[in-house]
């Protein structure tokens, strides 16, 4: 017998910038390929916090998501509660987590597998869904996804932690996009947010060595330290990149991850790299960024740009924490309950008392 659903829910969504508020809407319903998500838990991310303020990189139909009643949150874990028409790969009452895009299925980039790349991004009528960035998200009750973002959440995990399982396949992507390690080979981070801290659990999972980060404040680099780091650099201190080509023998590291956004640390990442290394740039920098690019050609460094989990790499991640590989647990810091919301993505904002990653958790 089918599980009720109600013809309503609690949502917060966007009015204007800076602006959420909660509001009734009607609970969405599956279509085909798609199940109802009743959302558990929900993790603030950085880029909520930069939809919130600016809009994008979230858009519905090729404009601003402001003043449409639009529910951001893309780091959310749930029950199935209800299955589209012909939907048999997922039954009622599975728990799940779930990656963000699904594309649209129809462009060249979607078709290659690269659905984070999507040609018809915000397009809904063409297809599209990136729930919190182009479809309503997980700040809500309810969610529809595609069945092909669903990911079955390892039992062993609390619902606040599978929220990071989004993150963690972020940090699996961008290792994928390098070209993956090999056993043995180094690895620097700059810039232990959540992401950056996830780079070093499963860099470390994955057996590089040594893994290194970079960092200014002392309680993230202590957070690094326990999720795997093996040498510790206060940048405030110590020249970062002398202190890397020390370690490596003069070399640099053969894969390097910028993960801080900080204008001026995107020169620093490119000079720790070994020649033929990697560079992954896993964050936003709110600036323009003037680049060494004669230093990156002349010793042959690649670059890779990721955006997102993509390559399905969230089960990946999944399979790792199922695997219980590493645990995330220590990254999630804080948690509030489905009213407090604004007061969650303040808290994540200011990094009030400490805030690594904050998790919404429904009644």
């Amino acid at each position: 017998m089918r599980n009720e659903t109600p013809e309503s829910m609690r949502a917060w969504v966007l009015g204007g910038p800076g602006e959420i508020r909660m509001i009734e809407k009607p609970v969405p319903q599956p279509g085909p390929a798609e199940v109802l998500v009743r959302i558990g838990a929900i993790a603030v991310c950085h880029t909520d916090i930069e939809v919130l303020h600016n809009g994008h990189p979230a858009m519905i139909e090729g404009e601003s998501p402001f003043n449409k009643d639009f529910t951001m949150g893309h780091e959310y874990m749930g029950y199935v509660a209800k299955t589209g028409p012909s939907v048999d790969e997922w039954q009622e009452g599975d728990r799940i987590t779930a990656e963000v895009h699904a594309g649209c299925g129809r462009c060249p980039k979607c078709r290659e597998g690269m659905y984070t790349s999507c040609h018809n991004y915000s397009y809904r009528s063409k297809g599209h869904r990136a729930n919190g960035f182009t479809t309503d998200g997980g700040f809500a009750e309810y969610a529809v996804n595609n069945i092909n973002t669903l990911v079955r959440a390892p039992d062993h995990l609390s619902d606040e932690v599978c929220t990071l399982t989004v993150t963690a396949g972020t940090a699996m992507y961008g290792l994928d996009a390098m070209g993956g390690l090999v056993a043995g080979q180094s690895l620097v981070v700059t810039g232990a947010g959540p992401i950056g801290l996830m780079f070093i659990a499963i860099a470390k999972t994955l057996g590089a060595a040594p893994v290194i980060m970079s960092e200014p404040r002392e309680d993230r680099r202590e957070m690094a330290g326990k999720l795997g780091a093996d040498i510790l650099i206060d940048p405030m201190k110590e020249d970062p990149v002398a202190m890397v080509r020390e370690l490596t023998g003069g070399k640099g590291a053969d894969f390097t991850v910028e993960a801080s956004g900080v204008p001026s640390v995107v020169n620093q990442t490119i000079y720790m790299t070994n020649r033929g290394g990697r560079l992954c740039l896993a964050a936003f920098a709110t600036d323009l960024v003037p680049t060494d690019l004669a230093y990156v050609v002349s010793n042959n460094i690649y670059m890779f740009g990721i955006r997102g989990e993509g390559e399905s790499a969230v089960k990946r991640a999944a399979a790792l924490l199922g695997q219980k590989r590493f645990d995330p647990a220590p990254i999630h810091t804080h948690t509030f309950p489905f009213e407090e919301t604004p007061m969650a993505i303040s808290y994540a904002e200011d990094q009030t008392d400490g805030a690594i990653k904050v998790v919404v958790k429904m009644d």
